[in-house]
């Protein structure tokens, strides 16, 4: 489908990359890696055509369709949906002939245009353009209104919709998950697992790449290298690469060895709880992927809070909110030294509200805030970026914003500690107007760390940083060693440091009784119900929230327990000073999840069943895979076919694994439950 030969690209004088040579075929689900300022948006330019290059060829068929995001759009008067639909120009044009062949009362011209319409499902493409629509998080209302009327996120999200309903043969994405919330990554990942042309798309997301991509072209100094398999593969096999490169090895032990001291001193402390058990199976498989990061700019620690008080934070019948308006109510919570918490909720329910009130940001509009006296607050947010100044440099930000044992530290210390987040020489002392958006992120957490805080309140720490960026941070709060609070949709983050979901929905704050898997199909589930579509096998759990007018309302999601019927599972968590905590008294059962009844020792057969099926086709795969590599390693032309069904090998091959260990902790947890109620 697209050949690439010897393709080099230039910015100014240095080049990005050189000599660069592969191969995209038909099908193909590519992910572009690399560190940013790599060349990677530069690639795709060229691609489409946008940016001619210095030297070398791009192959590609005359007749190939190929859709982008737009980085520009206008504030047009043209409805949104309109918008969206223009993406599809064949389409247009042959709306507009029938238009001209009406006006000119041409039948015979109608019948055929007709007959081309429907050969491009063109009485459809309103519909699918709406439910395109729908799923990045636009209401109907919102079809009509004017493009100029959306702020500048939505208008990417416009723009994303504008590709997606085109139909394309080859569909390049560029970091298509920073404007999204969970609701609607979760829902593009479907779409485009569904999508039947090629795929070549950039992103940080580790769990999105995971679900889509076969392949991975990485850029790294000056280089492309091509891999088979999703991400995690790619990082398997880099890992290899670099375990030859002497020098790294003694770092790679060290980090390696954290890590595993961290596992081990965890799985000591950790709840049976799903999320602490995603948790403990996440920084297992960290282990085999640190030494793919060993040789990252980035490599910084929390140092231990001068202070750790428990509770460090409390909240009792407090409300948040804008404006006088309510958006949570009802609120009890406690948070101390050791808790690792997720917020999650539906775009819009109030998490970012809610972080805010924490960090002392707002004030409760009802209830009360209690913090200790030796709270040290580390808050991120995006609106924290703002208040740098431009004008300065990262140093000057560092003494007079890093807290005092950088305030009159010697220039040294100062210097080292700019480093381990990428700010080194000259870099240091640019002014941050010239930083992108990931330096100014980086430059706000290295602000942030200096500080000490014994609580972190993480309000989408991940956007602009790239995948070494977010292991380095991902690694960092493993060690943390104060209360962690975090909104994101980097759902890789999540499952690594959160040993507790909470999920913000319908105006309450409640503990989710699962993990982020079982989060993601109550979504899913919740969205069927919104839309009038349940099938009539799950309940309706009932939640009480409070209106805008005060008064007590009710709001009703769609949720299934473990037994198949519905309702509200009562759960009561243990506060940091012993008390019984209620921010978590109710307790959301995971739609689809697979927790497991208290069951008689007979019924493990279904399950022991399935484990010698799992077991089979691990066997097969890893004979296959064997076969494939051993075709592979002995050299001559790189056969499509092969590569591509070693790549299908190899994704299965991880699915197997993880229902393996699925059904593994489902039988313990079975035997377990037998024993304590036989």
């Amino acid at each position: 489908m697209l050949t690439v030969r010897d393709l080099t690209l230039r910015r100014g004088p240095e080049p990005l990359f050189e000599q660069a040579s592969f191969t995209i075929f038909r099908g193909d689900r590519v992910g572009l890696t690399g560190a940013n300022g790599s060349g990677k948006s530069s690639l795709l330019a060229a691609l489409y055509g946008d940016l001619g290059p210095d030297r070398g060829d791009i192959e590609r068929p005359a007749t190939l369709k190929i859709a982008h995001v737009e980085q520009e759009i206008a504030a047009t008067q043209r409805s949104a949906i309109d918008f969206v639909l223009d993406g599809d120009a064949e389409l247009r044009a042959v709306e507009a002939a029938i238009a001209a062949a009406e006006r000119r009362d041409a039948p015979m011209a109608l019948g055929e245009l007709h007959a081309d319409l429907l050969a491009i499902d063109g009485y459809r493409a309103r519909g699918r353009a709406a439910s395109i629509m729908h799923g990045l998080g636009f209401r109907t209302q919102d079809h009509g209104r004017p493009v100029a009327e959306f702020s500048g996120g939505w208008r990417v999200r416009l723009a994303m919709a504008r590709a997606l309903a085109a139909r394309s043969d080859l569909l390049l994405l560029d970091e298509p998950t920073n404007h999204l919330d969970l609701d609607a990554i979760v829902w593009l990942e479907e779409w485009l697992q569904g999508y039947p042309g090629t795929l070549l798309m950039i992103s940080h997301d580790r769990e999105f790449l995971d679900s889509i991509i076969d392949r991975v072209l990485h850029i790294e100094n000056r280089e492309i290298r091509a891999y088979t398999g999703n991400y995690s593969a790619f990082e398997r096999q880099r890992a290899l690469e670099l375990a030859l490169q002497s020098a790294l090895h003694a770092r790679q032990v060290r980090r390696v060895a954290e890590i595993t001291a961290f596992v081990v001193r965890f799985k000591a402390k950790a709840s049976k709880s799903r999320q602490a058990q995603s948790r403990i199976k996440m920084l297992e498989r960290m282990q085999t992927i640190v030494p793919a990061h060993v040789d990252s700019r980035f490599e910084f620690a929390f140092e231990r809070p001068g202070k750790t008080p428990r509770p460090l934070l409390e909240l009792e019948g407090a409300a948040c909110g804008y404006d006088s308006r309510r958006v949570l109510a009802g609120i009890n919570l406690t948070i101390g030294p050791q808790d690792r918490i997720a917020l999650v909720g539906p775009n819009g329910a109030g998490k970012s509200t809610l972080i805010q009130l924490l960090a002392g940001e707002t004030a409760p509009l009802d209830g009360k805030r209690s913090a200790a006296p030796d709270l040290k607050i580390g808050y991120f947010a995006q609106q924290q970026l703002e208040q740098l100044k431009l004008d300065c440099d990262a140093c000057w930000h560092l003494r007079r914003m890093g807290g005092p044992d950088y305030a009159a530290g010697d220039e040294q210390r100062v210097r080292d500690h700019l480093g381990r987040f990428g700010f080194r020489g000259d870099r240091a002392f640019d002014p941050v107007g010239r930083f992108s958006g990931g330096e100014k992120a980086r430059l706000t957490l290295a602000l942030l760390v200096a500080r000490r805080p014994n609580l972190l309140l993480l309000d989408e720490p991940t956007n602009h940083l790239d995948i070494d960026m977010r292991h380095a941070l991902n690694v960092a709060l493993q060690s943390f060693e104060g209360g962690l609070v975090v909104v994101t949709h980097d759902r890789h983050l999540i499952k690594s440091i959160a040993d507790t979901l909470w999920l913000v929905a319908d105006g309450r704050l409640q503990t989710f009784d699962g993990d982020l898997d079982d989060y993601q199909q109550w979504l899913r589930t919740r969205a069927q119900a919104n839309a009038g579509q349940s099938d009539g096998k799950a309940g309706a759990a009932q939640a009480t929230t409070r209106r805008s007018d005060g008064k007590a309302g009710t709001a009703q999601a769609t949720t299934r327990r473990s037994d198949g019927k519905a309702g509200t599972a009562q759960a009561t968590t243990r506060r940091s000073d012993g008390k019984a905590g209620t921010a978590q008294a109710t307790t959301l059962p995971p739609s689809g999840a697979a927790s497991v009844k208290p069951r008689k020792a007979a019924n493990l057969g279904p399950l022991r069943r399935e484990l010698a099926a799992v077991d089979k086709r691990l066997a097969e795969l890893t004979a296959e895979r064997a076969s494939l590599e051993a075709v592979r390693n002995r050299g001559g032309a790189p056969d499509p076919a092969q590569a591509r069904r070693l790549a299908a090998v190899n994704v299965e091959i991880t699915s197997c694994e993880d229902r393996w260990l699925e059904i593994g902790a489902a039988m313990e947890a079975a035997t377990l439950a037998t024993s304590e109620t036989g």
